[in-house]
């Protein structure tokens, strides 16, 4: 029978001594004893060479402080802030649990690689100065001996988001924001707007707001290539399978207004590994919650909004699977080297792509043009019907443009109010949420994964407080509320 982890009773804590799931002696004494019987065994063999006859190195252990589900840019940066504050050194095991090994269908390598601080919503200013910081100053957090040094390619072009005359009044108070919380933002009148930037028709346009610094774009792969290299290097564990279930107890308690609730503790997770039909148990302390567009499948794996409607047991994660277009395109007579990252009116968006005439972008369909999700095929009629009569109308050169590819990925979309979801569940309780970031996951990466490790390390939110994140705000009704969504 499996020993659970030991945990505090009701803390959020998690101490080093909470954190041990591991059964008998310490980790080296059990390391000695198979290094003893190895040994003993290569004495009676043929040939000395130790050698099993089943290779296991692709399973999962059997026990780990923590459980990441999800190996994409927010888990791996989870890994990393839980790795690099621990104490002591080498206290927390650390697994990352990842279905996709070739990151085919995920959200991080099919972003178009955007930052800016251009929100309105303070928290999601704080998070995005946080991880400029982090990408601006990468190889001192992500270097690895012997190994060279990351380029992740940054673009400091910033951000270009238009108004008309409807959006001007809320842009003003954006940027009031945006500056409080120590963004360098100018607004621009449509006159100063055609100085800087002649290739733009100002019609329609009554304001617009740029990204004086630390706003542009970068290679996600190159990002997520560089944390899983470091993670690793810090002790991290992978596993390429996918989680099928968890094992979880439950106390049952009473409110004061006399409610029956009743909080869970996961003890096991059950992952499947490719090519196989069975599962590997592995018993755990905490689960973080980072399976992007799919992990609100696996909040309904761990019980989560099973309950009565109404009610917090009832109250499901709000995060879904939405498919976005991104289109990439020739124009020779197009903007140029200087063109920023710029958002229209119309919801439809475009960059620069590197250095030969080339531009990508797309637009966020309407709630009736959803397309499916259950799979990554481009409608290229969208493009020719939504968005390049968008971009030609703003940018007269691109009604000569070419389109030369395209392609689909995902958002990990939170129906409710498309801001993240960071911390615990208020009843599964050593389960952790990092996700539902609706588009803007990639560039907060760096700074949730430290607010999670925090959380999860200290109990409570440090370098930001991101308690507006909170899951319990889906049961009480209280929206953030992001006007700068793209």
């Amino acid at each position: 029978m499996l020993r659970t982890a030991s945990w505090p009773r009701w803390g959020r804590t998690l101490l080093a001594r909470g954190l041990g799931s591991r059964r008998g002696g310490s980790a080296p004494d059990q390391n000695g004893k198979v290094s003893e019987i190895k040994k003993k065994i290569q004495s009676v063999l043929p040939g000395g060479a130790w050698n099993p006859l089943y290779d296991t190195s692709y399973l999962p252990p059997e026990h780990s402080d923590v459980v990441i589900v999800g190996g994409g840019v927010i888990g791996l940066s989870v890994a990393y802030w839980l790795k690099r504050l621990e104490k002591p050194r080498g206290a927390i095991r650390v697994l990352v649990v990842e279905r996709d090994h070739t990151y085919s269908r995920a959200s991080t390598v099919l972003s178009v690689g955007g930052i800016r601080q251009q929100f309105s919503v303070p928290e999601n200013i704080q998070l995005s100065l946080f991880s400029i910081e982090f990408l601006r100053n990468i190889n001192e957090y992500l270097a690895v001996v012997d190994d060279p040094p990351l380029d992740i390619q940054f673009n400091p072009s910033g951000y270009l988001l238009l108004a008309s005359e409807k959006g001007a009044a809320l842009m003003e108070s954006n940027v009031k924001v945006q500056r409080q919380e120590g963004a360098k933002v100018c607004l621009m009148s449509p006159e100063q707007l055609r100085n800087k930037f002649p290739w733009i028709n100002t019609e329609g346009v009554a304001l617009a707001s740029y990204g004086m610094e630390h706003e542009g774009w970068f290679d996600p792969w190159c990002l997520l290539q560089g944390l899983r290299r470091k993670v690793q290097s810090m002790g991290v564990l992978f596993c390429h399978g996918e989680v099928t279930r968890f094992i979880s107890s439950s106390n049952h308690m009473e409110t004061r207004s006399g409610e029956e609730v009743t909080l869970k503790r996961i003890h096991e997770v059950h992952v499947k590994v490719d090519h196989s039909l069975e599962y590997q148990p592995v018993e755990c302390a905490i689960v973080i919650n980072a399976a992007g567009a799919w992990s609100g499948q696996i909040a309904q794996l761990a019980g989560i909004g099973k309950g009565p409607p109404g009610t917090l047991q009832g109250t499901k994660l709000p995060v879904e699977p939405r498919k976005r277009y991104v289109y990439v395109w020739h124009c020779p007579q197009g903007p140029g080297l200087e063109t920023p990252f710029v958002i229209d009116p119309s919801g439809v968006y475009f960059r620069r792509e590197g250095l030969g005439n080339n531009y990508l972008g797309g637009c966020s369909p309407t709630e009736e043009e959803e397309p499916d999700p259950g799979n990554l095929e481009v409608d290229h009629d969208f493009f020719q019907d939504k968005v390049w009569p968008s971009l030609a109308q703003r940018v007269p050169a691109f009604e000569t443009l070419k389109a030369r590819s395209s392609w689909a990925g995902y958002y990990d979309y939170n129906t409710f109010d498309q801001n993240g979801v960071v911390g615990p569940h208020p009843l599964v309780i050593n389960m952790y949420f990092a996700t539902g970031f609706s588009g803007h996951g990639l560039q907060q990466a760096p700074a949730v994964g430290r607010a999670v490790a925090e959380m999860v390390l200290q109990g409570h939110f440090q370098t930001i407080d991101l308690s507006p994140f909170l899951f319990s705000r889906f049961y009480l009704g209280e929206k953030v509320q992001e006007h700068n969504i793209v």
